[in-house]
């Protein structure tokens, strides 16, 4: 029960990585919320209330945060995971994407960080969890927009880190490598492939891999980590 009696929002828990983190942290022993534009795949477990948001509006956050502060009175934890990609190189990219992108995928960490903080200042203690990437680190031909968005979630985790470091708030990001969700599963076969070979490991890795690493940085086992960029890759960043 590493999670007894702490209150998470997890963002993007319809299915994959977010869904992995909702299903353990219940387990754990949290009262967990598990928020996305899309229904969830499955039933949640025992422990779970599902909610609608979409990362990208502030009114969403607001609602979904001040329902939470009203069920609950607190909340400890958010995984800031939801997210999308493209592919387009920079020649290639139409404004339409690249905002898409930054909306979901940045503006909805930065949307959701600053809703909790708000919650957080008040209890004094707290941690966020963004979901970054090894792209936001290292970089391959094209996905001009993701990569951009990665490295950005990378740096905000870090600003806001050092911001709250006094006040009980830890920030830290996970930057996963090539894992097995729905989102890989609809890429080319050829180039999953090819980003599979390149990892020492030589297989993609689980949404629960994912989530045992964004347990330990919830967890008070963390109390002495922010700031902190932890890559579960099979390798590929030591190369």
């Amino acid at each position: 029960m590493r999670l007894k009696n702490k209150v998470v929002l997890v963002t993007g828990a319809a299915s994959g990585i977010g869904y992995a983190v909702t299903e353990l942290f219940a387990k754990e022993g949290a009262t967990v919320f598990a928020s996305d534009i899309a229904d969830p795949v499955t039933a949640y477990c025992e422990g779970v209330e599902a909610l609608k948001l979409d990362v990208t509006s502030e009114e969403d956050w607001s609602s979904a945060v001040a329902a939470i502060i009203d069920k609950q009175g607190r909340l400890d934890v958010l995984i800031n995971n939801a997210g999308i990609i493209a592919y387009e190189g920079l020649d290639e990219l139409e404004m339409k994407e690249w905002l898409q992108m930054i909306a979901v995928d940045q503006t909805g960490v930065f949307l959701g960080m600053r809703e909790a903080v708000r919650v957080m200042r008040r209890q004094g203690a707290g941690s966020i969890v963004n979901i970054s990437s090894i792209w936001g680190s290292a970089a391959v031909a094209g996905a001009h927009a993701y990569h951009a968005v990665k490295g950005a979630v990378r740096n905000m985790s870090k600003n806001a880190a050092m911001t709250y470091a006094t006040q009980g708030i830890r920030v830290n990001s996970v930057h996963p490598g090539f894992i097995d969700t729905p989102l890989t599963q609809a890429q080319a076969a050829d180039l999953n492939d090819q980003v599979i070979d390149s990892t020492p490991m030589k297989r993609a890795g689980k949404p629960i891999e994912i989530a045992y690493g964004c347990l330990y940085l919830a967890s008070d086992e963390s109390s002495y980590v922010t700031g902190a960029e932890l890559v579960i890759d099979g390798g590929y960043l030591a190369q």
